[in-house]
Order: structure tokens, then sequence, then C-alpha cells
């Protein structure tokens, strides 16, 4: 033992432990940069660079890195690089270990829903604002574990350096069994002195982690403050969150069928008079000749439609009539091969030169130009919590102050009754308090045009009343411009100033809403609505009386 002892604290092999830490750190840092350029080209549109980061892939990850050390070494003062043991080392384990973090770091971005990146499209972030606010702080939290087993690989493989260096651990450990012929004691002390290495970063790897849990509070104030993507203070609800989904509390309305009543009866009231006021508004929207394929499917044939400000248009049709496409044309989010979209008098995709817009500049015109989205699946950005899910875009893309945005986002929360729920985040809400968030989300930049794709198809059938009662006091209370593409007829009919029936990408049938659901001239309508089981009687039942 005390042989044992005395090789463990001799000098000689932990002369080793500085070579062997300063390879190891060398090729860490040095693969992580590479890597991250290998995975930006490969995630790259631009084919030629994708190409060549998976034949770079495929050399080194094909060939022994102690053949790399040996070249690095040896081979570069032939051209005229003369490097030390320690630069060659860590170059050759760099090199070998960027092709292996570049596919962490894909899979980590790859694994990112796309949902979010979507919606995060739609507020207006840019692509480098998209990547540093939602893709890298999620994708960061699951390579975690992986980079962290990487860099306990990249640490034994260090040993390969003992080929270019005596002063390698491996080889100083070699040499003494070698010299003394105590063989156990000697490899003992080195296989020790490489668990305690490895074990300290397993012990990193392991803190990072703990810090980056978002369900512990003590990550949300002390290290994940540090994290550039987080905001600098993450402050406390005021009330205690309550868990429970069916308190009433958690409802926007304590009465939703006699609100809905209410609705109903001033949208009966005013039903003709709101009409020819709209008449006289300007164009919110005007979409002229949208057509797009996909390969040879026709998803909009020469679209038409007009949607003036302060109007409630609901799109209806069967699945595959366009009706998803189209909102995702007027935010923007997909392009088109024919046709022209004008919102609020600009239109959209363009420069005033004529030019199409880059990413860059589709995402500053969805900005600007005022149109929110609402998506079927939520698309809440999962790592923030329901305040941080709204003020954070208004701070990121519209410049405002962290104070003026926090407070706008507690506003709107307070009006979409979650005020209680400012710190969940979005896998501790239940979907109807989700959607709400997002319609108040969208509502946070004041959107001049509110596109609302199919809001309540992902909700069990007790919350879908939440949901559309937030949406009908915005129709009736704000007169903001909505485009709902909807399934629930009654909810059209009672919030909607004009119904657009959507068949095969054309507007086959539209007009007051009423009169569609109730008299449809068009044969197409009339069998959507017989399976749908709109009738006469069926549409003047409460909405809360709707079964899902």
């Amino acid at each position: 033992m005390d042989l044992f002892l005395h090789y463990l604290t001799l000098p000689y092999l932990l002369k080793g432990i500085g070579f062997t830490l300063a390879v190891t750190g060398l090729g860490l840092a040095g693969g992580l940069v590479v890597g991250m350029v290998l995975a930006s080209m490969q995630l790259s549109r631009f084919a030629p660079l994708a190409t060549a980061a998976r034949g770079y892939s495929i050399i080194f990850r094909g060939t022994p890195l102690i053949l790399q050390m040996v070249f690095a070494y040896n081979a570069l003062p032939l051209i005229g690089i003369k490097l030390t043991a320690i630069a060659a080392g860590g170059l050759a384990l760099a090199l070998n270990e960027a092709p292996f973090i570049a596919e962490m770091l894909r899979s980590g971005v790859l694994g990112v829903d796309r949902g979010q990146v979507t919606a995060g499209q739609a507020l207006g972030m840019t692509p480098g604002v998209l990547m540093r606010r939602v893709i890298a702080p999620q994708a960061i939290r699951t390579m975690v574990p992986a980079l962290g087993s990487e860099s306990i690989s990249a640490l034994k493989n260090s040993s390969l350096a003992s080929v270019i260096s005596v002063q390698e651990l491996t080889l100083r450990s070699t040499q003494l069994a070698s010299s003394t012929f105590d063989f156990f004691s000697v490899f003992l002390a080195s296989g020790l002195i490489y668990l305690a290495l490895t074990g300290g970063i397993s012990l990193i790897q392991l803190l990072v982690e703990d810090g980056l849990d978002l369900d512990r509070q003590v990550s949300k104030s002390r290290f994940a403050r540090l994290l550039p993507w987080r905001r600098g203070r993450v402050k406390q609800a005021a009330t205690k969150v309550r868990a429970a989904p069916e308190d009433p509390s958690e409802t926007p309305s304590p009465d939703t069928a006699g609100h809905a009543m209410e609705v109903s009866a001033k949208a009966a009231i005013s039903a003709g008079e709101r009409s020819i006021s709209l008449a006289s508004h300007e164009e919110a929207v005007r979409v002229t000749g949208l057509s797009k394929r996909y390969d040879e499917q026709s998803v909009l044939d020469g679209l038409n439609l007009i949607v003036r400000t302060g109007e409630v248009v609901a799109l209806l049709g069967p699945s595959g009539s366009g009706k998803s496409t189209l909102l995702r044309c007027i935010s923007h989010l997909d392009g088109w091969d024919l046709g022209q979209i004008h919102v609020g008098g600009k239109r959209l995709g363009y420069l005033p030169s004529g030019q199409l817009m880059t990413q860059h500049d589709l995402a500053n015109e969805r900005a600007s130009v005022g149109v929110g989205m609402v998506f079927q699946q939520f698309n809440l950005f999962s790592h923030l919590t329901a305040l941080e899910n709204i003020a954070g875009p208004l701070r990121w893309v519209h410049g405002m102050s962290q104070e003026d945005a926090d407070r706008r986002a507690r506003e709107l929360l307070e009006r979409v009754g979650l005020s209680h729920r400012v710190d969940a985040l979005p896998r501790h809400m239940s979907g109807g308090q989700q959607q709400r968030v997002a319609i108040a989300r969208a509502l946070a930049p004041n959107p001049s045009v509110l596109l609302l794709d199919e809001p309540t198809s992902a909700l069990d059938p007790e919350l879908i009343n939440e949901v559309l009662d937030v949406i009908r006091r915005l129709a009736v209370e704000d007169g903001l411009t909505m485009i709902i593409s909807t399934h629930q007829l009654r909810f059209a009919e009672e919030v909607a100033d004009r119904v657009v029936f959507l068949s095969g990408g054309s507007v086959v049938e539209e007009g007051p809403a009423h009169e569609v659901l109730t008299q449809p001239r068009h044969p197409l309508t009339a069998k959507f609505l017989s399976v749908m089981g709109a009738n006469t009687e069926s549409t003047h039942q409460p909405i809360h009386e709707v079964k899902a």
C-alpha cells in the first residue's frame, strides 16, 4: 500500500496530468468550434456546404486518431508547420472530435419542436434571434449528457498522444512500470488518476444539468439567470399557483353561457348596421390570385379574398381545402407560386425595389406588418414560463424594455384569466391554458390582423369553451380584425361577420355568417354543413352546449 501511495503522488506521474489536461482542453475547445462550423454547414440549405461537411466527417471518423496525431506532429513540418507535442496532440484531437460534436449539435437543433420555430418566425424573430433565444436553450439542455460523455472519451483518447510525446501520462506509467517491474501498482495508480479526472468531468456535467433544470427553483434564481436567453431576473407571481384545472377561477368568464347569449344578442341587433359599416372600412388583407402547389398537388388555386378592418372572417371547409395554407401564406410562413398578398396596403414578400426579401427581411416584415398567428398546437416556447413567452418576444423583436414587456404580459395574462399562472411552464398547464397564453402572446405587439388556425382542434371538449370565450370577447369588445379557420360552426355563426367556404384551394361560397350556415347556396357547402351536423335548429343552440 505504501508503494502504491508513493506512485500515486509521484511527481513523474503527476506531471503527465498537465499534459493530458492540456491536450484534452485544446481538443474539446477546438472540436467545439470546428463542430459548430460543421453543424452549420450540414444544416445549411446550400448543398455544396453540406456535402463538404459530410465529406470531412467521413474522413476524420474513418481514420484512427493515432494516425492523425502522427500526421499533425511529423507530417505538418514537411510543409513548414512545426507544432509542439501539446499543440499537435490538441489539433489532432480537435479535428477528430469535431464531426462527433457536430452530430450532437445538429441532432440537438433538429430535436427542437418545429412548431416553436414556426411560432418564433411568426412573431418576427430573425434567424439569429430564433437560434439564440429559442433553439439553442433547448438544444443545449438535451446535448449536455452527450457532450459530457464525449468529453470523457476525449480525455481517455488523449492517451494516444504517447506516440508523439514522452510527457503523456500513459507513456510515463508504462516507462515507470518497465523500470520498476511493479506493473500492478503503477497502472493502478495511473488508472485512479484517470478515474479522478473523468469523475471531475462527470461532476461538472451533473452540476450543469442541475443548473439547467427548469423545474428547480434554485436554477431560476442562480445559474440560469446567467444564461443569455434567460431574463436578468425572474419575478415570482404575486398569487400562489393553483394546479387544479377544474377551479372555476381558471376560466376567463365564470358565466360562459350568459356571456355567450349576451354576445349573440349584440351580434343579432347590430348585424345589419355592422355589415354596412364594414363595407366602408379600409382593406386589412387583400389576397389576389393566390396559387400554391406541393409537388404535383394544388393546395391553393387562384384564391381571392378581401378582409376589411374590424371584420371577423371564419374559414370553413374540409381537411385539405387550403385553410391552414392560406393563413400561413398571409403570415408569410409559407411562400406561394402565383398571386399577391397585401396587408394594410403593403405587398408581402417584396422589397420596395421589387426584389424578393431575404429571411432576415421577412422576419422584419412580419414584425412590422402587424399579423399575429395562433396555431393549432399552441407552439409555446417550452423552456419559458407563461410570462416569458409573452414578454420575451416583445423585448427581442420590438425592443421593449423588460419592465414594460413584463407589464404588458401580466395585463394580457390577466385578461385571458391566467394571472395566477405567470410562472408556469407550458408542460404544467392544461391545453386550454396553453392556447390562451398563445393568444395573449399573439396579441402582445397589438397586431392589426389576428390569424387563428383551428385554435380548438387540439383541445379536449371540456377545454374548448374557455378558449372560444376569449376569442369571442376579442371580436366583440376589441373589434379586432380576425381570420379564423374553424370547424366550430355555432361559434362561427355567433362571432364571424362573414363565412368563407373553401374547397380545392378556391373560394366556393362566401357571405354573411348566418346566411351561409343556415341557407347555403352551393352544393359542396350544403354537404359539408350537413356532415358537420349544422342545421337551422342546431345553429341556434348556446355555444356551451356544443359537444365536440
